[in-house]
């Protein structure tokens, strides 16, 4: 899911997942962000995209965009 496209050729992409307590054996929504590489800034806000791992383009961007689902 995109939560940022303020920056040129640049997108900041949250993966959400589930992951149950080892003592209380509840689930817990775990997020983590992600800065991907977006050459034609094509995403929007809300976007579903889907990303893969590549060569470091800036200091963080570590990711590409490979696709947008929704």
């Amino acid at each position: 899911m995109v939560v940022g496209h303020r920056m040129d050729k640049t997108t900041v992409i949250s993966v959400s997942r589930l992951k149950r307590h080892g003592t209380y054996q509840k689930y817990l929504t775990v997020r983590k962000t992600y800065v991907a590489h977006d050459p034609k800034n094509l995403c929007q806000l809300g976007d579903k995209v889907r990303i893969i791992e590549s060569r470091p383009v800036s200091k963080t961007k570590r990711w590409q965009v490979l696709d947008i689902l929704e």
